[in-house]
């Protein structure tokens, strides 16, 4: 047998290491082929139950899509795009962040299969809220609401209380349970340096009831003054609430005193005199501890009644849609897992969130409050972001919380709005 010259035995070496150099390359480019990688500001529990979501989808598909949560997710992914390095998909809490992104042409209009999941799974407002200049670009997925009124469960009942659905019947309830001795209400916008935000909550829930979505629409983006007749009238129905101190625990002072978390805490005293506590689906957690280890018993919840029938029963909120920047294998895929009710039935089993899809199922909800709260939602006809959320922060997270702390210590309703509106950045 012929010998190999020292010459060929390195050329046939080369060969054989650039082979597996090549092999190898290929098998990681294949990998990160099927890495899909989502960014968000899901942290911690919220993180580790969007991640359930995930394992169910990559062994449905083979792909590898891996979640990443940061608490400056709103900085970073706009420092990303611009940098022309974002992640394939992103979980954006704000549409005002969406639309900027679609304008710049950062994002990809979702494709017409995933639109048309969109239609059979979601009512129209989802779409819209998910769409710019007549293009779809979000997806919603989890979402928090907050236009609930709690109640304790069986004081209300053994007084023969029934839930009002409208604003009418709202207000003979709080008369009888003034005749009967009790307060309606308890209120709290104690927030530290963000006190005041549960009176900005109230107003825009008001302003949905009676101004409709439309003149909500234009009230956010500063297409009406911010004092204008509409918004008065809303005020002036919560200044019937407010202004009254046989309707409110403790009066005015309390509500400015009074901690949002802890202003639940007297509807559980005992005996009971306080009947109903407006929050969002989050208060449970500042209930007593014993009456969250039985909550099914001890708690009611009612959405906000309608004022204007034709309205309905307007829902405030938040939430969570995603968006694509990279249309590589599996995003698109990815993205039409989100609009199924099997990419919600891990997170709802375990609770802590609500989703908005038409086809859920309401018993993989773990508990019945948040069951009544997600049927509430999705027959909601009328859902909106929080109004302060979307304004300027010199006015969402300023002056307009000021200002209603400025109304409940007695400053004219006028005046107020009429303040925040000169601090509206020109």
């Amino acid at each position: 047998m012929k010998k190999l010259s020292k010459g060929m035995l390195f050329v046939l070496v080369l060969l054989l290491v650039m082979q597996g150099v090549w092999a190898q390359g290929t098998k990681e480019a294949t990998v990160q082929d099927k890495t899909i990688r989502i960014f968000g500001a899901f942290r911690g529990e919220e993180a580790a139950r969007f991640d359930e979501i995930i394992r169910v989808f990559n062994e449905k598909t083979g792909y590898n899509a891996v979640y990443e949560g940061s608490p400056e997710f709103e900085t970073q992914i706009l420092v990303q795009a611009e940098a022309g390095t974002p992640p394939d998909i992103a979980a954006l809490p704000q549409p005002g962040i969406m639309h900027k992104f679609a304008e710049k042409g950062y994002i990809k209009p979702l494709t017409p299969s995933v639109v048309s999941m969109i239609d059979a799974n979601y009512a129209p407002v989802w779409k819209d809220l998910g769409s710019f200049n007549g293009k779809a670009y979000g997806v919603f997925h989890r979402v928090n609401a907050k236009s609930f009124v709690w109640y304790p469960k069986k004081a209300f009942e053994a007084k023969g209380y029934k839930v009002p659905k409208t604003w009418n019947e709202l207000k003979a309830l709080q008369d009888q349970i003034v005749k009967d001795g009790g307060i309606p209400w308890s209120i709290g916008f104690e927030s530290g340096n963000a006190t005041g935000w549960v009176g900005t909550d109230w107003l825009e829930d008001a302003m949905l009831r009676t101004a409709g979505p439309e003149v909500y629409d234009k009230w956010v983006n500063h297409e009406i003054p911010f004092d204008d007749p509409a918004v008065q009238r809303a005020l002036g129905y919560l200044g019937e609430i407010f202004l009254n101190p046989k309707y409110v625990y403790g009066g005015a002072t309390n509500i400015l005193t009074s901690n949002f978390g802890d202003s639940v805490k007297p509807l559980f005293d005992t005996p009971t005199k306080v009947f109903m506590n407006r929050q969002g689906n989050f208060i449970t957690t500042f209930m007593p501890q014993k009456i969250q280890d039985n909550l099914e018993a001890e708690v009611g919840v009612f959405p906000l009644p309608s004022i204007d029938e034709k309205w309905g029963t307007p829902i405030l909120g938040g939430g969570d849609q995603f968006v694509v920047f990279n249309d590589k294998p599996g995003v698109q895929e990815f993205m039409s897992f989100l609009t199924t009710w099997e990419a919600c039935a891990p997170w709802a089993q375990v609770g802590g969130a609500l989703f908005p899809h038409k086809n859920q199922n309401f018993a993989d909800y773990g508990n019945s409050i948040e069951r009544e709260l997600a049927k509430a939602l999705v027959n909601a006809t009328v859902f909106r972001f929080d109004a302060s959320d979307l304004m300027p922060a010199e006015v969402g997270a300023g002056s307009f919380w000021t200002g209603m702390v400025d109304y409940v210590n007695g400053k004219d309703g006028k005046a107020v709005l009429t303040s925040i509106e000169k601090s509206w950045p020109r």
